[in-house]
């Protein structure tokens, strides 16, 4: 994965100790932990709380003498989106604002990037003209304004999920440079109707098999023919801002589309075989409010106790039965009540963006890792830190331990019933984790929650 640089303040970080915004020690800091996380210096300055978005946008205004623009309230120009396509506007935190004769005016995070700018003109073929806009601000309209492009957006009915069938957009006699992507909203929008949450790609002898895998049996909907394979899967990749010309390695990435203008995000992730590329694709339903998932009182009542006390809270349930579903939920609650709590993720790929929650994606590509995260994120000092998946012991220790110190660590269990997670527990390697436990929250089915305080915990468990 292209390492993400911000070149203003990498050329500018310098004259921020000079202004006095902040001591020298800390811009070595910041790049130290932009490295490992790989982000750009000026959100390591962010996440770390040294700096505010606005104070640097505020900076970068004064240093350079181009003008900001905040974006809160900002309406675009629709027509204007034609200029810049989706993907680009990703990579280069790039949005056009309104283009007056031959120049378009652009949103940028950072506007000394002479190479975005040079794409973006040539892709135009208009002269551009930068303002100054905080990255999470564009990276938020680019959201509002883009998703349309990749979205299913139909209102689906009844009757709508028992005649709609992919394969009948794939016979169309499309001949236009879209064909691939209605191809790939058809197959999302069936995934949906049928409640399916994983689709894979699959090579076989007479094209690419089209999978949906519900109730742990894989169904096959039909094969994209050899011909439009090799179109398909590079339309798949570019809509995933993955690089469509490597098949020789893993790739990881994010689909973004909607279902009933409800934003929906999937991970995309390619892996190589020897009859060719598999591509797994999983969907996530976006967070809803807590308590619209769990409508008991006295359950609430035991989260937010959890929530805002030391320990871990064990979020479990069988494949499928929506744990990081609800994991987004709890996130995004303690986020909107309290915003002087630090909220840490890592996460193989953030499914949505949390407001007010610090979300980490690792990345193996650069040897960011769960083992390297643990050993710098207590440097952040996170209040809660919720954990997508641990898969040693010392790691899982090293979290555990991290609860003496008064943090909160929010963790997965895959088990498919009460039964099966009593005999997994009973393990010696779990007797820390037990003791740790402030809340168990247990998925029986989307309609059967149930919610284990610390008392009722050791009861259950012993």
């Amino acid at each position: 994965m292209e390492a993400v640089t911000n070149k203003t303040l990498e050329k500018l970080k310098y004259d921020l100790v000079r202004a006095g915004l902040v001591p020298y020690e800390t811009i070595e800091q910041a790049e130290e932990i932009a490295n490992a996380q790989n982000i750009n210096i000026g959100q390591a300055l962010i996440n770390s709380g040294v700096l505010t978005e606005d104070t640097i946008v505020k900076f970068l205004e004064t240093k350079l003498h181009i003008p900001s623009v905040n974006l809160e309230d900002y309406t675009l120009d629709k027509k204007c989106l034609k200029y810049i396509n989706f993907s680009d506007a990703r990579k280069y935190k790039i949005i056009p604002l309104f283009k007056i004769e031959d120049t378009l005016t652009v949103a940028m995070a950072d506007p000394l990037d002479l190479f975005a700018i040079d794409k973006i003109v040539e892709t135009a073929s208009c002269s551009i003209e930068p303002v100054i806009s905080s990255e999470s601000s564009i990276l938020k309209k680019i959201d509002e304004y883009y998703k349309t492009d990749i979205t299913v957006g139909e209102i689906f009915t009844d009757s709508e999920y028992i005649d709609f069938d992919w394969r009948d957009e794939l016979h169309n006699e499309d001949l236009s440079d879209n064909h691939m992507q209605k191809i790939i909203r058809a197959i999302l929008k069936q995934a949906i109707l049928e409640q399916v949450h994983e689709v894979t790609f699959q090579r076989e002898s007479d094209g690419l098999g089209v999978n949906f895998k519900k109730n742990g049996d894989s169904i096959n909907k039909g094969t994209i023919p050899n011909v439009l394979t090799s179109s398909f899967i590079a339309k798949l990749k570019t809509l995933a801002e993955l690089d469509p010309s490597v098949s020789e390695v893993p790739q990881l990435g994010k689909l973004c589309f909607k279902v009933d203008d409800i934003a929906v995000i999937a991970s995309v992730s390619t892996f190589p075989t020897i009859m060719g590329e598999r591509i797994f694709l999983k969907i996530y339903k976006p967070p809803k409010k807590l308590s619209s998932i769990i409508n008991s009182e006295k359950s609430l009542k035991i989260i937010n106790n959890a929530l805002n006390s030391s320990g871990i809270i064990l979020v479990c349930g069988s494949p499928l039965s929506g744990k990081t579903h609800i994991i987004y939920s709890l996130l995004t609650e303690i986020a909107a009540r309290n915003k002087n709590k630090n909220i840490m993720t890592l996460e193989s790929i953030a499914k949505y963006n949390l407001q007010g929650v610090n979300q980490c994606e690792l990345n193996e590509n650069i040897s960011f890792n769960m083992d390297k995260a643990s050993r710098f994120i207590e440097f952040q000092s996170p209040d809660i830190i919720y954990l997508e998946g641990v898969k040693t012991k010392e790691i899982f220790d090293y979290f555990s331990s991290l609860v003496y110190d008064n943090k909160t660590i929010i963790m997965e269990f895959l088990a498919n019933n009460m039964e099966e997670l009593r005999n997994k527990m009973a393990f010696s390697d779990f007797e820390t984790l037990k003791s740790l436990l402030s809340c168990m929250i247990f998925i029986h089915s989307k309609d059967s929650i149930e919610v284990f305080n610390k008392e009722t915990i050791q009861k259950y468990l012993a």
